[in-house]
Formats: structure tokens, C-alpha cells, sequence
């Protein structure tokens, strides 16, 4: 508390140095602008020292990428849309692909962000290809569990996926298990996910 004290008579001696000439106040006679001056310069100052005080400390990074597969149901309005483009499909189908994840934490943090690409093909199975985009912006505990929602592409349209999971650690090894909703004007897609991922910087 002395240092910030301190600290602010310093910053009102070093504003009233700055406002006077040979001992004489520039601002002298000069009635409400003076004054209003004096008052905006004295905030910018405390602006200043209070930006300095609350300042987040540095985040790490830590890649969390790697393979995914699941299973996702298709709902009857999704099947008619694709069947509209030639796509023919049935109403669950099988899930492959890479998730592209990247996580920001503090040492004292118990919540952090996440960032995820998630791209998959899904119906090879039918032989048929139905690529699937999605970017996922969320957050995740301490112990694990975690949320996110973001937009996702795929050939029935565009839409916004609302992801929830689990991520179970056992070492350097991660197995997320994760369930997607995706709702959408011709139906709701969703999608269970698992996969493995390495921590590495």
C-alpha cells in the first residue's frame, strides 16, 4: 500500500513539474480548460499505473493433435439433403480424421483454452466420401471435461457443432472422448469421437 502511494505522489509531482515553467503554472489563468486538463492528464496517469498492476501473466502452449474416429447419426432430413446432391448414405456412418488442437495455460490456472481444427471423412465404409470442417473454440478443466462450439462445413451445409467431453490422461498419453450436436434446418447430425494425442510443445 506505501508503494503505491508513493508511487502516485510521484506521478502528480512529475504532472505538476510538467505543467509549470520557472516555478510558475503554465495552465495559470486559463480557468476551466486548466483545470480540465489537469484532470485528464492525472487520469491517463492512474490509467497507466493501473495497466501496469494488472497485467495477465505469460501463457504456455501445449499441441494436443491426433488421429480421431467415431460413428455419427444422421438424422432423416440430412439423408434426403445429401440424396438431393447424389449422395446416397444411410443413416449412421463412420468417422476418420485428424484434430489439430493447440491449448493455452497458466502454471496456477484450473481452467484453459482450446483452439481445434477437427477435419474428418466419413462414409468410407459406403464408399462414399463426406468431408467434414470444424473449428472449435472451448475450454477445459483441470480434470478434464471441456466445452466448445464453433461453425463446421460439410457437403449438407454449413452449421454450428456444439462439442462436450471428457479427456482421460495416463501419462503423456491423451484419449479424449468427446460427443458433437449439430444442428441444422435439415436435421441434426451427432458425431462420438475418440482418438490418442502426445503432448508436445
Amino acid at each position: 500500500m506505501k508503494d503505491h502511494s508513493s508511487a502516485l505522489s510521484r506521478q502528480l509531482s512529475a504532472i505538476s513539474s510538467s505543467l509549470s515553467v520557472h516555478g510558475r503554472p503554465m495552465l495559470a489563468g486559463t480557468g476551466a480548460v486548466g483545470r480540465a486538463t489537469c484532470a485528464v492528464l492525472l487520469v491517463l496517469g492512474l490509467s497507466g499505473s493501473a495497466i501496469g498492476q494488472t497485467l495477465p501473466p505469460y501463457a504456455k502452449e501445449a499441441n494436443l493433435s491426433g488421429p480421431r474416429f467415431g460413428l455419427t447419426l444422421l438424422a432423416d432430413g440430412v439423408v434426403k439433403k445429401l440424396a438431393e446432391r447424389e449422395i446416397e448414405v444411410g443413416p449412421h456412418i463412420s468417422q476418420f480424421g485428424w484434430q489439430f488442437e493447440k491449448q493455452f495455460f497458466t502454471r496456477d490456472g484450473g481452467v484453459t483454452m482450446v483452439t481445434e481444427w477437427v477435419a474428418l471423412v466419413g462414409g468410407l465404409e459406403q464408399s462414399v466420401v463426406l468431408p467434414s470442417l470444424s473449428w472449435i473454440v472451448g475450454v477445459r478443466t483441470r480434470d478434464g471435461a471441456e466445452f466448445g462450439i464453433g461453425p463446421n462445413i460439410t457437403p449438407a451445409g454449413t452449421a454450428l457443432v456444439l462439442a462436450t467431453g471428457m479427456t482421460f490422461r495416463a501419462g503423456a498419453v491423451n484419449v479424449p472422448v468427446n460427443v458433437a450436436v449439430v444442428p441444422g434446418k435439415s436435421g441434426t447430425r451427432v458425431s462420438v469421437l475418440s482418438g490418442f494425442s502426445l503432448r508436445r510443445r
